[in-house]
């Protein structure tokens, strides 16, 4: 753990950091891109030019990300979800990197711990960010680990300048942030919030950063010395996780989720991803034929109103871990029963009263997501989170590691599919997602903004695929937002044309922004 990160070590990491500062034109040539949060995503860019693909860019990119964002996403973030269409584009991988539950949890612990189970060392599993990142590279990467890291520990050892969102959150957060020792070292030096410009520095994830540069390997983190000293703060804290659970936790590799219209397909990770909500609501509108629709008019958003309230109501009554509970996901985009819920939206339209759906009320934010693609035709996206701002709000302080809060993930009613278990992955939002077209990759895209992810993803996809609208037209286009209950959420771009008839039948309209998409696709011959 106390391995130096070498000389020409951090010569390299900066140079593929300067690297990456040449022309978006170029870029869109050679057909390397990177996009997402923008600081990350340059150091992405810095893999090209070291002969990495669009993997190792997507990773490398993921890294930067665990310390320019730490209010978003960390490597004790509780996971997330990759996909990436390799071999020139021609083959759909997925890995799920989603936190488990430790041993000591059963379906019950959050019964009567609902505030517990949003902060605090309860509320973090066994992290799983750094096994994912390290499978896709090992993997589908023509560089090392270290050549990903590396960038990355060298902004950790300089530091990184406080930006306006950083210091929101920090400033936002500071009562909870203040409860932990450790946190509040970082986050909140001599007891006030670090302000805009101001420098924040993390030594400890900085020796931890370049251990791993040293090794080729995050292994430690799970099997070695920063395992236990993990284990011991959780131990300290009447935590759960042990080192058993730190050492039996596995990235997975899972069959991605697809749906095919016309020569395109659509692949997504499946549950615990939220990818499965995606192709239900794609699949909803497109059995209703939306995409001839109007795309001004009421009847237009009423059928992705009622599309979307479908969708989320089958979300949170039936999906969870498919390893660990009866859930047969894939019943939900089967044709039969979408054709049966095509039936039930056209007979609410026609009524012009709201299909039956609940939702459960609850919130969730945050996360970071990265696309990229590279210039033999391979892409990759990439998802993952802390969970809301600042995860648990905990530090592991000899490492500087703020863990994520995967258990707020869980249903806290025993007995649900996606009730808490031990060894469970929990249900989340997040959904890296590819699309293919006559067998060759020609988008990679997914969002940031916890439960509007999926909608927001849904509604790009649905533009692109079913009214053959371009990328960036289908990303600029006004959005709604709905979980199944009856409140409907617009953006400003709205006119009040199509707000009156929403109301009018009794949902509650409220106006708000929605989540941040980011893309690559194939331009007819160059990325963008």
């Amino acid at each position: 753990m106390s391995n130096p990160i070498s000389r020409r070590e951090m010569l390299a990491a900066a140079a593929a950091i300067a690297v990456a500062s040449q022309s978006s034109r170029a870029a869109a040539e050679t057909g390397n891109r990177v996009e997402g949060l923008p600081v990350a995503a340059k150091v992405g860019a810095g893999a090209y030019a070291n002969g990495g693909n669009a993997v190792d860019a997507v990773i490398a990119a993921a890294f930067a990300a665990t310390v320019v964002a730490p209010q978003l996403c960390g490597v004790g973030g509780y996971g997330g979800h990759f996909i990436a269409a390799i071999h020139g584009g021609k083959k759909i991988v997925a890995i799920d990197f989603n936190s488990t539950a430790p041993a000591a949890m059963t379906d019950h612990f959050f019964a009567d711990k609902l505030e517990a189970q949003q902060h605090g060392w309860l509320s973090a599993g066994v992290p799983g960010t750094l096994a994912g990142l390290q499978v896709a590279v090992k993997n589908y990467g023509k560089l090392d680990l270290k050549s990903a890291i590396a960038p990355a520990a060298a902004i950790a050892k300089d530091g990184i300048a406080v930006d306006a969102m950083l210091a929101t959150a920090i400033l936002s957060n500071k009562a909870n942030l203040a409860k932990d020792p450790a946190t509040a070292k970082r986050f909140l030096p001599m007891g006030e919030p670090l302000k805009l410009g101001q420098t924040l520095r993390n030594p400890e994830l900085a020796t931890l950063l370049a251990a791993f540069v040293k090794a080729d390997s995050v292994d430690d983190f799970y099997r070695g010395d920063a395992a236990k000293l993990i284990a011991k703060s959780f131990r300290a804290n009447n935590g759960l996780v042990a080192e058993r659970d730190l050492e039996n936790y596995r990235a997975l590799h899972v069959k991605p989720a697809e749906w095919s219209h016309g020569q395109r397909t659509i692949f997504t990770p499946p549950p615990t991803s939220g990818g499965v909500t995606v192709l239900q609501t794609l699949a909803l509108l497109d059995g209703l034929g939306w995409g001839a629709w109007p795309a001004d008019s009421a009847k237009s958003i009423r059928g992705r109103v009622e599309a979307m309230r479908l969708a989320w109501h089958d979300r949170l009554r039936t999906l969870g871990d498919p390893a660990m509970a009866d859930v047969a996901w894939w019943e939900l985009v089967d044709k039969d029963r979408i054709a049966g819920q095509v039936k039930v939206i056209e007979t609410a339209l026609r009524d012009g009263k709201p299909v039956a759906a609940t939702t459960d009320g609850r919130k969730a934010t945050g996360t970071v997501h990265l696309s990229a693609s590279d210039a033999s035709g391979n892409f990759a996206a990439i998802t993952l989170t802390h969970g809301g701002y600042f995860g648990a709000q905990v530090t592991v302080p000899e490492l500087g590691v703020t863990l994520g809060h995967g258990m707020s993930r869980f249903e806290p009613k025993p007995g649900h599919p996606n009730s808490a278990g031990p060894g469970k992955r929990p249900l989340h939002n997040m959904c890296p997602t590819i699309v293919m077209e006559r067998g060759q990759a020609i988008l990679a895209m997914g969002g940031r903004g916890g439960r509007k992810i999926p909608n927001a993803v849904c509604e790009v996809l649905a533009q692109v695929i079913l009214r053959g609208k371009l990328p960036a037209e289908a990303m600029a286009a006004p959005r709604v937002h709905t979980e199944g209950g009856m409140t409907v959420e617009l953006e400003k771009a709205w006119p009040d044309a199509t707000r009156k008839p929403l109301a009018e039948i009794g949902y509650a309209i409220k106006e708000s922004t929605h989540a941040v998409v980011s893309a690559v696709w194939n331009a007819g011959g160059g990325m963008r």
